[in-house]
């Protein structure tokens, strides 16, 4: 999507990372907070949108990854672009049932080092052995190009997934509620292959 619209893709998590590196304001309280054991507040979050948005990448739009995920993070966003002189102009909701969220993510591992992401089905290692149960074995889950040993999140369990889930129906859902008034929600199959989605 990025690529074909020419725009930037923004990840609050990568954004917060880079506002802390480089010691901004936003970052300074983000790292104070973040420091002291705390979470992020969306105040933090909205600024640090806010300074990014003024990069000259963005002059022609940008792409939200996974902000905002709450009804209020909707509203503060709302508040922020319109004193900037701009709206939120599309909403896409990845729509793919629940079933099939949990094979996709409880199948994920990840190389910390790069990002790269390997899936036990759809896009396994090279090195990956599986068990009499068909389950991979840990030990045998290696990056492809560095031979180093590859991760699960700690949130990519079954049981993690059910709350996260949760969390999404009760509290991401409403912001499309919130969204589609204003015509730009748009719902993609995203239960196929990625030429399809």
């Amino acid at each position: 999507i990025e690529s074909m619209l020419g725009v930037p893709q923004l990840s609050t998590g990568d954004m917060l990372r880079e506002a802390v590196a480089d010691k901004t304001d936003v970052g300074k309280k983000a790292e104070a907070v973040m420091k002291a054991g705390g979470l992020v507040g969306d105040d933090i979050v909205v600024g640090i949108i806010r300074d990014r948005i003024q990069h000259a990448d963005c002059k022609f739009g940008f792409i939200l990854d996974g902000f905002p995920r709450t009804l209020q993070q909707a509203q503060a966003l709302d508040a922020m672009l319109a004193k900037e002189g701009a709206v939120v102009t599309k909403v896409v909701e990845l729509d793919v049932p629940d079933s099939v969220l949990e094979e996709r993510i409880c199948g994920r591992w990840i190389h910390k080092g790069s990002g790269r992401s390997y899936h036990v089905k759809y896009a396994p290692p090279k090195t990956m052995k599986k068990n009499s149960k068909g389950e991979p074995i840990p030990e045998s889950m290696k990056d492809d190009k560095t031979g180093e040993p590859l991760m699960q999140r700690k949130d990519d369990t079954a049981q993690a997934l059910t709350k996260r889930l949760q969390g999404y129906h009760n509290e991401t859902v409403p912001i499309l509620e919130h969204y589609r008034p204003n015509g730009v929600v748009r719902s993609v199959n995203a239960n196929q292959g990625m030429e399809g989605v």
